[in-house]
């Protein structure tokens, strides 16, 4: 089954799909390895392994090149952070074509002025509706499969309010937006709003210290939404676990009193890819 439609068909489910963000092989593996129905490549965590803030610096190259290393080595549906498209709608064009050869399941596209930010940091700005509007139209048209998803943010919340980033949520669902993302609302009732409004299947940003209050799965259903990612969550935790370990490393000299705290070596081999290159080298020994 194609990525994308397994996708469509866990969303015909009646249950949330809870995506963890992944930004790198392992973290993408590790994911893998743990039967979730999606996983959320994370434009912000992407960024950051590059050495980048999330404001629009990571090219497309940079970002397609990561979406074809982890959604080909890993067999759980991804849906892909594509920012604003990369430029203007022949960008987008090429945009969604090479996400879809890629393998991702669902590529998202924002409507902020280029050159964006974080949906959680300040000085964000958006596109007039009609622009947006026009990209979902392009990428509906520039796709493959219908099986390939579409998923249209709105970040007119946090500069124009909730009614504005409702009727652009309408208008990008019109368009023909397989799912919206509704970007910081800052309460549960601005949640309930946004997850019982539509007809399309919502997704709940839950990103760790930001804007929007961090819900229960549970809850989460209740207020009406299909999706919830957590664009950061494993970024940061691992962030914390290595400043811990290099701290003890500065202090100590040694990591022997951290041991229990470490990914074991050989199961890490493993993620890495070792087993092929063991099984390879066995059956071509060099002459």
């Amino acid at each position: 089954m194609q990525p994308g439609a397994a996708l469509r068909n866990a969303l015909a489910s009646n249950e949330l799909i809870v995506a963890p963000g992944v930004y790198d092989m392992i973290s993408a593996r590790i994911a893998d390895g743990l039967s979730f129905k999606a996983l959320y490549m994370t434009g912000y965590g992407v960024s950051a392994t590059l050495g980048l803030p999330d404001a629009g610096l990571a090219t497309y190259t940079d970002m397609v090149g990561r979406v074809a290393q982890i959604c080909q080595s890993t067999a759980t549906p991804v849906i892909c952070d594509a920012d604003t498209g990369f430029g203007g709608l022949l960008n987008l064009e090429r945009t969604v074509r090479g996400y879809e050869a890629a393998g991702a399941a669902a590529i998202q596209i924002e409507d902020q002025v280029f050159p964006k930010r974080c949906g959680h940091t300040p000085g964000r700005r958006v596109v007039p509706m009609k622009h947006m509007v026009r990209k979902i139209e392009v990428a509906v048209a520039s796709r493959a499969s219908p099986d390939f998803l579409i998923v249209a943010r709105t970040d007119a919340r946090t500069s124009l309010g909730l009614d504005e980033a409702l009727r652009r949520g309408e208008a990008y669902a019109m368009a023909g937006a397989d799912i919206l993302f509704i970007e910081s609302p800052e309460s549960e009732e601005e949640m309930a709003h946004i997850g019982r409004h539509f007809d399309v299947p919502v997704m709940a940003n839950m990103a760790d210290g930001g804007r929007t209050p961090i819900l229960p799965k549970a809850r989460l259903k209740e207020l009406g939404y299909r999706i919830a990612i957590f664009p950061v969550t494993g970024l940061l935790a691992a962030a914390k676990a290595v400043e811990r370990v290099y701290g003890v490393l500065k202090q100590t000299g040694s990591s022997e009193t951290v041991r229990t705290e470490l990914y074991p070596f050989d199961r890490f081999c493993r993620l890495a890819g070792f087993e092929h290159v063991w099984a390879f080298e066995k059956r071509w020994p060099e002459p």
